[in-house]
């Protein structure tokens, strides 16, 4: 199910190589330069562009290659030791399912977050998350960015992705603000 607002969708030319995901299988591609590419959905700093028929999905840093402007994360000063939470929590909520307009946080996609100390002076955040279904193509693409979004927050050395079904999702998972986001009332 596509759920966007076909006012956000534009096509633009690629100024530069862009690294890019194809979705679902969240291979790597690179969009060549000068290849036209619609812009179908522009959520939490990430993309998705339909090129040659198929959706692949460019991270908000390079966002320049679709001329438009780099997303870059801010976490303000941060001084060295553990991740905060706050700052995992937040990175979070920045990334959103290349279909659905909510972020997987709000979707109740997460279901826990720890953060520990793996080795002196080294940090990794643990991320539980699960798929609307088992079967949800987006899997791949949705934990790649999760570990590319939190490999990005201060002091966090290692991220890793647990991927579960048990207890499965269902839609009341979602938060309010996004259940009335999606029509859900």
């Amino acid at each position: 199910m596509t759920m966007q607002n076909p006012a956000e969708q534009r096509m633009v030319a690629v100024m530069r190589d862009c690294p890019a995901r194809a979705v679902p299988s969240g291979t790597p591609i690179t969009l060549p330069k000068n290849a036209f590419v619609t812009i179908t959905q522009a959520r939490g700093g990430n993309y998705t562009v339909s090129y040659q028929g198929n959706l692949a999905r460019v991270d908000g840093t390079d966002a320049d290659a679709l001329g438009l402007e780099t997303e870059e994360l801010d976490f303000g000063q941060v001084s060295e030791g553990a991740p905060l939470s706050e700052h995992v929590w937040d990175t979070l909520r920045t990334i959103y399912d290349p279909e659905i307009p909510v972020n997987i946080v709000d979707l109740g996609l997460v279901y826990d977050v720890q953060l520990e100390e793996s080795r002196p002076g080294h940090h990794r955040v643990i991320v539980t998350m699960t798929l609307t279904s088992p079967t949800c193509g987006m899997g791949q693409v949705l934990t790649n960015d999760v570990r590319y979004r939190l490999g990005k927050v201060p002091n966090v050395d290692e991220v890793e992705v647990k991927l579960v079904f048990d207890p499965p999702w269902t839609r009341d998972k979602i938060s309010e603000e996004a259940q009335l986001e999606l029509g859900l009332f």
